[in-house]
């Protein structure tokens, strides 16, 4: 068992330090400078009340067991990785997943606010991904949307009876296609086509965008289902004693 979990250790090594190595400026978030100011600075403060909200409730999480600081610590840098890894996609854009599926169905949507924002700050300052000027756009649309999509499909599926490695999936996937959706919405509403206005705008970005991220958030719903499953594996105990899953072996 301890080799098993050694070897593991050492391949999410080799997948962090690839993550570093394969970095450019040209990825799916929007970019240092791109937005005007006016829309920069109307998602920065949209961003605010869903910051707070993700500050008071993991405080909560921890104030009820500190462990879980561990657990939590765990799900930014799979956010962290997953995001910084970058395939060029057809259109001549950058496509990536965006990891915070997983997150936001252990612990809730409002802590990968939190969590997100990290995220893609330190991606903005040490990677050159994303920006400081754009972080409230990046922030809405991967670490609030996103979750939030996630965190309510996931529990839909659940309600609606289906087994929970497809209410994950489901959950994983579409919280990152419904990121670059809304990334192309944010991108339609800055820069309206002299044409068509933001329709048309719109139709151009999730061309270019959420239509290319398709494969890449069918593999993210699944390399979640992975996580879960491995996590619900070795640390079951834990996860029950934290509360995030119950005795019978389901997600809280």
């Amino acid at each position: 068992m301890k080799n098993k979990v050694n070897k593991n250790l050492q391949i999410l090594s080799v997948f962090c330090v690839m993550s570093g190595i394969a970095t450019s400026s040209y990825g799916m978030h929007i970019m240092e400078g791109f937005l005007p100011p006016l829309w920069s600075l109307s998602w920065s403060v949209i961003c605010i009340p869903f910051f707070i909200a993700g500050l008071l409730s993991m405080k909560k999480i921890i104030n009820e067991d500190k462990k879980s600081k561990l657990i939590l610590a765990m799900v930014g840098a799979f956010a962290f990785v997953l995001s910084a890894l970058k395939v060029p996609s057809v259109t001549g854009s950058c496509s990536h997943a965006t990891g915070v599926g997983l997150g936001a169905i252990l612990f809730g949507p409002m802590v990968m606010a939190v969590i997100g924002a990290i995220v893609l700050l330190f991606q903005a300052l040490l990677l050159a991904h994303g920006g400081i000027t754009t972080l409230g756009a990046n922030v809405f649309s991967m670490a609030i949307v996103g979750p939030i999509a996630a965190y309510g499909i996931y529990k839909l599926c659940r309600k609606l009876k289906a087994p929970q490695w497809l209410a994950v999936f489901m959950g994983a996937m579409l919280g990152d296609l419904l990121t670059y959706v809304t990334t192309s919405i944010q991108l339609s509403l800055a820069f309206p086509a002299e044409v068509g206005g933001v329709e048309a705008s719109l139709i151009k970005f999730l061309g270019i965008f959420a239509l290319t991220q398709l494969p890449l958030a069918i593999s993210e719903g699944l390399l979640t289902v992975v996580v879960v499953n491995s996590l619900k594996k070795y640390s079951e105990q834990g996860l029950i004693n934290l509360g995030r899953l119950s005795k019978e072996g389901k997600i809280c």
